[in-house]
């Protein structure tokens, strides 16, 4: 699914993009300033957070709650690799029910849930943007179990 959008129209976008997902983890790649912690605001706010939700660039991971559970949004910009992510524990995050929104998931591809929904956001010279909204299966993650069975 594709959306272009102002910005002015993040919260109507936010609710479709809710009405499509078929996982809770997300996925948020684009260039930097494009607007990925922008959108994780309004879907924080459309899954019932009052947070103050903000980009966990130094912490890494911010965690809000919402009526049914908790959302971690991840920042991955500032780790180097995988081992990083693994030594401040993201495999206890990563395999919850819980809702999982990662900006530069590109950091973390083989410890990825074999489910997950890919937005893809790019800002239009006339200040909109455009929104790719795909649901990805990891292929990583099946060699990794499959070698595990062997």
């Amino acid at each position: 699914m594709i959306f272009k959008y102002p910005i002015e129209d993040i919260e109507s976008v936010a609710s479709a993009i809710l009405k499509q997902v078929t996982s809770k983890t997300l996925l948020f790649y684009g260039d930097m300033g494009v607007g990925k912690t922008t959108l994780i605001k309004a879907l924080s706010k459309q899954l019932g957070s009052t947070s103050n939700v903000s980009s966990p660039t130094f912490s890494i991971v911010n965690e809000y709650e919402i009526e049914d559970g908790l959302i971690y949004h991840f920042d991955l910009y500032r780790i180097k690799d995988e081992e990083e992510a693994l030594n401040f524990g993201i495999e206890d995050y990563l395999f919850n029910d819980q809702w999982i929104f990662i900006e530069w998931p590109d950091k973390l591809v083989s410890f990825l849930p074999e489910k997950f929904n890919k937005i893809e956001i790019k800002l239009n010279l006339d200040g909109s943007r455009i929104l790719k909204l795909s649901s990805n299966t990891n292929l990583t993650q099946k060699k990794v179990k499959k070698q595990k069975k062997d």
